[in-house]
């Protein structure tokens, strides 16, 4: 027989060998508002194939060649459609999924290449069919106590990475997504006290958006402000610092702007987002003129946040970088991604971790947000009506100072104190103060 011949055979027997399947080694679940995930690491690539059954309601997976070194009975289905999830082997070398759903579903499957942050992996998404199922879509709106009609500020606040995209990893494992999360949860509840101010979450729990729809959930909001909030890594431990970003349409402003651009602009292929999720319209977008109105805005309430963030932590940069970050090119809503320090430094990553911290750091930038729309209310706002009365208020926050408050609203330090019957310059963090006609 041939060489050739014998070529073929041993090709066609190492094809046909199950040592060489592709294993599945871990399996993953994430609940999202909308739908449920469940993720599939792979040795390697491999075939799948998606089936929905009726008679029970059932959802199936088979995957080519492949074996399943992972537990499925440790996935937690709690608020999940998914009743039982159940394995076998299919002719003999095929491994197939079952899952078992108590309500109608949506099923869509894609895999992922691997890249530099995750291996092969296969992602199912059950979206919810059942009518009352829907995408938080809406947060309720304050209304405006004094009744007058005008609207609330909507600030959105944004949560980065999620789900099956830890963002960042720090030393001890601190993940940038948990670290993240805590301090918008406190940006929120900081906001939602403040009377003129409707402040929506972007991402509530564990789960992944992709970067163009958490613009889009803004968007369907209305929001006045969108807020992004990271933690990164950088190539060099030693790298520290606080820094707030706008969009950049022509080019990064720094190297560093640029690596943490790109590192941000990969959470897609992490998160596990398809191909057909691209945005096509940006291009055009970006040169819109609104756009150039939407970028000043971005960049000058940045550098309010930016001046409140020096007094509780250091600065990277003392000034708004830019660099052209996906998830700020909304053309209509001013947007800033907030860097609240690097994680991969094991100074800054021990501070990101304390409950304490994080509470600093989201008081700092909720006071940047406040000076900016006190300052510059949207028309028809509660803020810019009362603003118009000669009515404003202002809550003292950390790091303020009495002369910088009077600086900040164009009034003489002795009439804002007599306007407030104060006897010294003494104030105190969460006081209101009245500021007078000038």
């Amino acid at each position: 027989m041939s060489r050739a011949f014998w070529i073929r055979l041993v090709l066609g027997w190492l094809i046909m060998c199950p040592a060489l399947a592709v294993e599945v080694h871990d399996v993953r679940l994430w609940r999202a508002p909308d739908h449920t995930r469940v993720v599939f690491d792979l040795t390697g690539p491999a075939e799948h194939r998606l089936l929905s059954l009726e008679n029970p309601d059932r959802i199936v997976l088979d995957l080519s060649s492949a074996t399943l070194k992972a537990s499925l009975t440790s996935l937690d289905l709690t608020n999940t459609p998914i009743s039982v999830v159940r394995s076998g082997v299919r002719e003999g070398h095929d491994l197939r999924v079952v899952f078992d759903v108590t309500e109608g579903v949506d099923p869509r499957s894609f895999a992922l290449k691997a890249n530099a942050q995750a291996g092969d992996r296969l992602v199912l998404d059950l979206y919810d069919r059942t009518p009352g199922k829907k995408p938080e879509v809406a947060e309720v709106r304050k209304s405006a106590a004094s009744g007058s009609g005008r609207r609330d500020i909507i600030i959105a606040v944004d949560a980065g990475h999620g789900g099956e995209d830890p963002g960042a990893i720090g030393p001890n494992r601190l993940r940038e997504k948990d670290v993240v999360l805590a301090i918008a949860r406190e940006l929120h509840s900081l906001l939602e006290r403040d009377e003129g101010f409707s402040p929506t979450m972007v991402r509530t729990g564990d789960y992944y958006i992709s970067l163009k729809g958490r613009r889009d959930v803004a968007r369907q909001r209305q929001a006045d402000l969108f807020v992004s909030v990271h933690a990164d890594a950088f190539m060099r431990r030693e790298a520290n610092g606080a820094s707030v970003y706008a969009l950049s349409t022509r080019g990064a402003s720094s190297t560093a702007a640029s690596y943490l651009a790109q590192r941000e602009n990969e959470a897609d292929l992490v998160g596990g987002v398809r191909i057909s999720d691209k945005d096509e319209v940006l291009a055009g977008v970006l040169t819109d003129l609104s756009m150039t109105n939407t970028l000043d805005h971005s960049l000058r309430v940045g550098d309010k946040v930016l001046r409140r963030m020096d007094t509780v932590a250091r600065l990277h940069k003392r000034n708004v970088e830019q660099a052209g970050f996906a998830v700020l090119k909304s053309p209509d809503i001013p947007s800033i991604l907030v860097e609240t320090g690097f994680i991969s430094n094991p100074g800054e990553s021990r501070k990101l971790g304390t409950r304490d911290y994080q509470r600093k750091l989201a008081q700092a930038i909720h006071a940047g947000i406040r000076d900016w729309f006190i300052a510059q209310p949207p028309p028809g706002t509660l803020l810019a009506w009362r603003k118009q009365q000669g009515a404003q208020e202002y809550v003292i926050a950390r790091g303020d100072t009495l002369s910088g408050i009077a600086q900040r609203f164009d009034v003489p330090v002795s009439q804002l104190r007599n306007h407030n019957g104060l006897r010294d310059s003494r104030i105190l963090v969460g006081q209101t103060l009245k500021i007078p006609t000038t």
